[in-house]
């Protein structure tokens, strides 16, 4: 297997973020290359690799994925460890990774993904509360039941916490507050050595893109 994933700006683009910190943190080896989001001739350069010309893509000798939870899905059929072993387990995980792929549109419009910025005291409307709220029930809920083993999400980290990284990202920067099962929660994945790794190669990156800086 020779896989390649090709993603955009550490610093800004949480669907990248996602495969590429979960095949980090399940050591599936793999090439990088970064196209910078929204700059001149960025969607030329994504067509290049995906008819879709949107990031993250997954180059698999010469297969192509694109689409985070796709990709995901797709290196779980070879790497079954991303997600939890234990079949409702692993259909409760599959399940909230869905959610936050297609909700929570008015936290992820008004909180940009930026890892490299603090906004203390951010004000947030109500119906970003109201994604905060939901967010916060997934995590205590499915760590109350699952997660007794370890400190994510279902003890162990998987894919779901992978999922979700982006959005703790997001908590940290807009200083969102949250409960300390939570924020014990946050901490355990800012913390593992994946997120780390994400992190400072977007605090290394020059772009910097003024819609994403408030």
């Amino acid at each position: 297997m020779s896989y390649t994933l090709i993603i955009g700006n550490k610093a800004y683009s949480s669907w990248s973020m996602r495969p590429w910190v979960a095949m980090k943190a399940d050591g599936i080896p793999f090439d990088e290359i970064v196209i910078p989001i929204y700059m001149d001739g960025s969607a030329e350069a994504i067509r290049k690799y995906s008819p879709a010309g949107k990031v993250p893509i997954l180059h698999d000798d010469g297969f192509v994925v694109w689409d985070s939870l796709a990709i995901i899905e797709y290196l779980a059929e070879k790497h079954p460890t991303l997600w939890p072993a234990e079949a409702k387990a692993r259909a409760v995980a599959r399940s909230i990774s869905a959610e936050m792929h297609s909700g929570f549109v008015p936290l992820r419009k008004l909180c940009t993904m930026n890892i490299r910025r603090h906004y203390p005291d951010f004000e947030l409307p109500d119906d970003v509360r109201g994604d905060v709220r939901r967010i916060e029930t997934i995590w205590t809920e499915t760590r109350a039941e699952y997660g007794k083993g370890g400190p994510f999400l279902f003890g162990d980290w998987t894919a779901a916490d992978a999922m979700y990284a982006p959005v703790v990202t997001r908590f940290k920067t807009y200083d969102v507050k949250v409960s300390k099962p939570v924020q014990d929660y946050m901490e355990a994945v800012l913390a593992h050595p994946a997120v780390r790794e994400w992190y400072a190669g977007g605090e290394a990156e020059e772009w910097v893109l003024p819609q994403y800086e408030y």
